[in-house]
C-alpha cells in the first residue's frame, strides 16, 4: 500500500482538482506531499526501529497508514486532503524501513533470499501497477467521486493486515540499545527536506526558483555526515552509522545502483500515462493496461531472482538492468514508429521483457545490499537504502515529465516527447548497469584470487577483519 500509494494518485489528479475545485499547484501537493514526508522519515525511523521495538513501530505505523487513508477520502476540501496525505506519506516512512530490518531479523541464508524475492517482487510491482489500479478503480467507482475509492480501498486492506500482524509477527524484548541521535534527525531532516523540495515542486517551476536549496540541503548533510563520523570515534550510537557504507561489503553498491535504477524506473510511469492518456486520448484504465506488461514480468521474475541470488549474484543485477534497457529502448522506438490503433499492443512484448528485467533488478540488489548489514542496524540500513530510493525515485519524476512538457512545448508531438525522456531514463539506468558490473567483476575477481590462493586470502588481514 504505501509504495503503491506513491503512484495510484497521479491518474486520479484531474477529477480530485474537478471534484475539490483546487488549482494545479495544490492539487500537485497530494501526490508530492506524500513522497516528501516519505522519505522525510526513513532513517530516522529504521533507527527508532532498531533501537525500540520494530514489530512494534510497524504496527502503529500501519495503523496510522489505515487512519489516515481514511481521512484523505472522506476530505472535504484541497487543504485537509493535503494535511492528511502529509500525515499518511509520513505513516508510510516509519512503516517501510521495518519491512527490510523485520525479515533480517526472521530469516537467515537462502531462506532470506526467498524472503527479500517476495518482498522485492511487491517493490516492483506496486510501482509498476498504480496506473492500473488507479485507473480500474476510477473506472468502477466513477469519475465524480471515484478517486475517494483510491484512499477508502486502503482501510480494510490495512485493517486486515494489523491484525494478521499482531498474529504473526513474532515478539522480540526490546532491546534498548542506546539513546537515539536527536540533532542528527534535524541535520538529516533539514538536508532531505532542502534537496527534496525543489524536485516535488519541479512541475510548479521549483527547479527555477528554489535552486539554492541544492547546496544548502548539501552542507546540512555534510554537517550530519560530519556528526556521525564523531559519534562513531566517541563510541556513541549514531543515528546512521557511516561504517556501513565503508566496512559492510556490498552495500554503499547497492545503494548506489538502487538510487541511479529508481531515477529511470520511477518516472517513465508518468511519462508513459502522459503519452498514452493526452497523446492518443486513453482511459486512465486502458492507459494502466497499456503498461501491465511490465508488471506481470516483473511479479514472475522477482520471485525466481530470490531462489537465484545467492547463486549468481550481482550477475542477476548486471543481466536484468541490460534487460530493462533493451525492453524500454525497443518500447520507445516500437512507440515512435507504429500507428496510434496498434499502439496499444505493439508494444507488450518489449514491456514484458522489461519488466522480467525489473524483477532481477530490484529483488536481488535488495538481498545483496541488506544480508551482510548486521541486524542491529537493519532497520537504519533498510531505511538509508529506501531513502536514496525515494531520492532517485524524486529526480526522476520531476526531471522525465519535465522534459516531456519541455519537447511539447516546441513541438507539440507526444511521440517526440516519450523518446527524449526514455533517452534519459535509459541514461540513468545505464549508469546503474555500469556501476553493478564493476562491481560483479570485482567479485569475479576477488572469487579468482581465492581459487588461486585460498591459503593466502584466509591469512590476509582483510579476510580476517571479515571474518
Amino acid at each position: 500500500m504505501s509504495l503503491l500509494d506513491v503512484t495510484i494518485v497521479a491518474v486520479a489528479l484531474p477529477t480530485i482538482q474537478r471534484g475539490l475545485g483546487a488549482t494545479p499547484a495544490q492539487v500537485q501537493w497530494v501526490v508530492s506531499g506524500y513522497a516528501l514526508s516519505f522519505a522525510l522519515a526513513l532513517v530516522t525511523a529504521g533507527r527508532l526501529g532498531d533501537a525500540l521495538d520494530r514489530r512494534r513501530i510497524f504496527l502503529l505505523a500501519l495503523s496510522a497508514f489505515t487512519l489516515f487513508s481514511a481521512a484523505c477520502g472522506a476530505a472535504p476540501d484541497i487543504a485537509l486532503l493535503v494535511a492528511a496525505r502529509l500525515a499518511q506519506g509520513l505513516a508510510a516512512g516509519f512503516m517501510a524501513p521495518q519491512n527490510s530490518a523485520l525479515i533480517q531479523q526472521m530469516f537467515r541464508g537462502a531462506e532470506r533470499g526467498r524472503a527479500f524475492g517476495f518482498f522485492g517482487a511487491t517493490v516492483g510491482i506496486s510501482s509498476a501497477a498504480g496506473p492500473l489500479t488507479g485507473g480500474a478503480i476510477l473506472a468502477l467507482a466513477g469519475s465524480a467521486d471515484g478517486w475517494r475509492w483510491i484512499f477508502f480501498v486502503n482501510v480494510p486492506i490495512g485493517v486486515l493486515a494489523v491484525l494478521l500482524g499482531l498474529r504473526l509477527l513474532p515478539r522480540v524484548e526490546r532491546s534498548g540499545r542506546g539513546s537515539v541521535d536527536v540533532p542528527g534527525i534535524v541535520l538529516l531532516g533539514l538536508g532531505v527536506l532542502a534537496v527534496m523540495y525543489p524536485l516535488v515542486q519541479a512541475d510548479a517551476g521549483g527547479l527555477g526558483r528554489l535552486w539554492w536549496l541544492f547546496p544548502v540541503g548539501g552542507v546540512f548533510l555534510a554537517l550530519f555526515v560530519r556528526r556521525q563520523f564523531r559519534l562513531v570515534a566517541r563510541g556513541a550510537q549514531p543515528l546512521l552509522d557511516p561504517r556501513l557504507f565503508s566496512t559492510v561489503r556490498g552495500y554503499a553498491v547497492g545503494a548506489g545502483v538502487g538510487t541511479l535504477y529508481f531515477i529511470g524506473f520511477s518516472g517513465v510511469w508518468l511519462v508513459f500515462a502522459l503519452f498514452f492518456q493526452r497523446g492518443l486520448d486513453f482511459t486512465p484504465l486502458e492507459s494502466g493496461l497499456a503498461v501491465t506488461p511490465f508488471a506481470l514480468g516483473s511479479a514472475a521474475a522477482a520471485v525466481t531472482a530470490g531462489r537465484l541470488v545467492d547463486r549468481f549474484g550481482r550477475l542477476l543485477t548486471v543481466c536484468g538492468l541490460s534487460a530493462v534497457i533493451l525492453g524500454l529502448g525497443t518500447t520507445a522506438l516500437l512507440l515512435w514508429l507504429v500507428s496510434d490503433d496498434a499502439a496499444r499492443w505493439a508494444a507488450a512484448p518489449a514491456l514484458f521483457a522489461a519488466g522480467i528485467g525489473g524483477g532481477f533488478v530490484v529483488s536481488p540488489n535488495i538481498t545483496m545490499t541488506l544480508r551482510e548489514v548486521p541486524v542491529r542496524m537493519a532497520g537504519a540500513a533498510g531505511g538509508a537504502l529506501q531513502t536514496g530510493q525515494r531520492l532517485g525515485a524524486a529526480v526522476g519524476t520531476a526531471a522525465l515529465p519535465g522534459i516531456c512538457y519541455l519537447v511539447l512545448g516546441d513541438t507539440d508531438h507526444y511521440r517526440t516527447a516519450l523518446l527524449a525522456a526514455l533517452a534519459v531514463a535509459l541514461v540513468g539506468m545505464t549508469a546503474s548497469l555500469a556501476l553493478a558490473v564493476t562491481d560483479w567483476l570485482r567479485d569475479r575477481g576477488a572469487e579468482a584470487s581465492r581459487r588461486r590462493c585460498p591459503d593466502e586470502v584466509a591469512n590476509s588481514p582483510v579476510h580476517s577483519r571479515q571474518s
